[in-house]
């Protein structure tokens, strides 16, 4: 007989882009954050594929590690407030055809029982199986009578943080633990970033390399990256891609980890490393 099986495969957030692509599905925008008087968010979803897609969509619980990869739980952390009782969305199910959109909305519910702080859950949208494929794998299953083989079906999940914050934020920031390494023969710059307050952080770091004539130029980049509550410190590795001739052995480099904005990011924290 065959024993057919389903792959199941995570894909979570923090990814260096504008919209969040996987397999077949778009989603816009990356996050979701309720602050201020914001009750209501949608989230548009387009099916870039050429087959019809299904997703299931739910709401999961995520533990971030301190190198920044994540670990599904069922109960918080010491300092972790869940989202998810706070949160309505609707539909629950969708089905794209090729190039097809669908809108996500959400909205906050049982208001009065958020208390300041931050909470945070995950939308999970889980791309179900073609039921063509299932139908074809029973069909194997009973033509090969007396042998034993594994199909596997990939699958694939996107999830998105939903983030409600209450009151102000108490949240300080610095960067500690910095110096230069190799990372597979390529400079690379290691830090560990220390957050401490009510609020998560999320923003982009970049590194600038200062020549001893005074000359800038922009050497690292890491774009969307979080520290989630209740965590004090994550732990960054950032490669750098210095322009030809660049002397990473004299001058400086300047690190900064700011906020996600057009027009006035918000600084974070700073650093400057000596280079000898």
């Amino acid at each position: 007989m065959k024993l057919f099986f389903t792959a199941a495969f995570v894909i979570i957030i923090s990814l260096p882009m504008l919209s969040k692509a996987q397999g077949n599905l778009l989603i816009v925008p990356r996050r979701v954050v309720f602050e201020g008087g914001k009750r209501t968010q949608e989230l548009n979803l387009a099916n870039t594929g050429t087959d019809t897609a299904r997703f299931a969509v739910s709401l999961l619980e995520y533990r971030m590690e301190k190198n920044g990869n994540f670990t599904e739980i069922s109960q918080p952390d010491s300092g972790q407030y869940f989202a998810d009782k706070f949160i309505r969305f609707f539909p629950r199910a969708v089905t794209l055809a090729p190039n097809e959109a669908q809108v996500i909305k959400m909205q906050l519910v049982n208001t009065a029982a958020l208390k300041p702080g931050e909470y945070r859950s995950h939308i999970y949208f889980r791309a179900l199986p073609k039921i063509s494929t299932i139908a074809s794998s029973k069909k194997d299953t009973a033509a090969e009578n007396g042998q034993i083989a594994i199909k596997l079906i990939p699958q694939f999940g996107i999830s998105i943080p939903v983030i409600i914050r209450v009151g102000a934020s108490t949240t300080t920031t610095t960067l500690t633990d910095t110096y230069m390494k190799l990372d597979e023969g390529k400079p690379a710059l290691h830090m560990q970033i220390n957050r401490s307050g009510n609020m998560s952080l999320y923003g982009d770091i970049k590194v600038n390399y200062v020549a001893e004539s005074g000359a800038i130029s922009q050497v690292g980049l890491i774009k969307g990256l979080s520290v989630y509550t209740p965590n004090t410190v994550r732990s960054v590795d950032i490669k750098l891609d210095p322009k030809p001739n660049t002397n990473l052995h004299k001058g400086k480099l300047q690190i900064v980890y700011a906020s996600q904005s057009d027009s006035k990011p918000v600084k974070f924290a700073e650093a400057e490393i000596t280079l000898k």
